[in-house]
């Protein structure tokens, strides 16, 4: 089984004429994912690898019967096109695109708790389910199918730990990246109780970092409400207070919050084994199963 996507899923690629959506839109197709349209204001008419190109999300969504899309726009436009798509409506938005004005995706938070599509992102590689579809940025060929759902904040210690698992042989169900803005639509609860609904993953992995609190939340809920076994690990233990690393979201506050030990601590608390290493996050899904 697997979770949000699959090789029924029909998706929409928003700013496929673009340099970085009409690259990814090879390479999605080239996995097999079941790209049917893509949407770009003024480009209606053309085609793009052979995709037809429409001039909206909506005329899209209806004359291919799509389900999902994938935004590849510009950070100035994207807030709009994420609306575009959740007007459309579909059922997945998948946003790549980072640096989306912070005023911009708070009218889409409030947009998001009227409508019944799910978002994923902004800032997100995508999503994947081995051997079906992928959406994004995500590089296929690190991925394999199997029992472990993987959920993280980071996309290069996505790739970097599920490459240690494939080559362990222990597959995924469906990995996700949630994005590593402020303002985000899925967080790791929402993944989480995805993959405990799911009956073929028999184990996660929550890939995290410093700043917010998203991951000792999502700690709690791991010890009240999971019955699936969980491992960890979080990015940034050497971060010093105050300074942005990497994401717009990985920032310490002084207040002793937001650190990777408190991450971890919080994890541990709920029966996480949390490595500290990528490779030590193997071992202990190797445990877990």
């Amino acid at each position: 089984m697997s979770v949000l996507v699959d090789d029924d899923t029909r998706v929409i690629v928003q700013g496929m004429t673009g340099g970085e959506g009409r690259f990814h839109s090879e390479l999605m197709l080239d996995y097999g994912t079941d790209v049917v349209a893509g949407a770009v204001p003024g480009r209606g008419g053309e085609t793009v690898h052979g995709v037809p190109v429409y001039d909206t999300v909506k005329e899209a969504a209806r004359e291919e019967d799509a389900d999902a899309s994938v935004v590849f726009v510009p950070p100035a436009f994207a807030g709009d096109a994420i609306f575009e798509a959740l007007d459309a409506p579909l059922d997945l938005v998948v946003a790549i695109t980072e640096g989306i004005p912070t005023q911009d995706m708070s009218r889409v938070a409030k947009r998001l708790s009227e409508v019944d599509t799910r978002l994923i992102g902004p800032n997100s590689p995508g999503i994947i389910t081995p051997g079906g579809a992928k959406l994004g940025i995500l590089p296929g060929d690190v991925f394999s199918a199997g029992e472990v759902g993987f959920v993280s904040r980071s996309g290069t210690l996505t790739y970097q730990i599920v490459d240690n698992l494939t080559r362990r042989g222990i597959g995924q169900t469906t990995a996700m990246g949630i994005g590593g803005d402020p303002i985000i639509g899925t967080s790791f609860i929402d993944a989480l109780e995805l993959f405990e609904k799911d009956p073929d993953t028999e184990a996660v992995v929550m890939c995290g970092e410093i700043g917010g609190e998203d991951e000792e939340r999502a700690a709690r809920y791991i010890g009240e409400h999971m019955d699936t076994p969980v491992a960890g690990f979080i990015a940034g233990r050497t971060a010093p207070p105050g300074k942005r690393m990497g994401h717009a979201g990985a920032i310490v506050s002084s207040g002793g919050t937001g650190t990777a030990q408190s991450k971890i601590d919080a994890l541990n608390d709920a029966g996480v084994p949390v490595g500290d290493t990528p490779e030590e996050v193997a071992d202990h899904v190797e445990d877990l199963l």
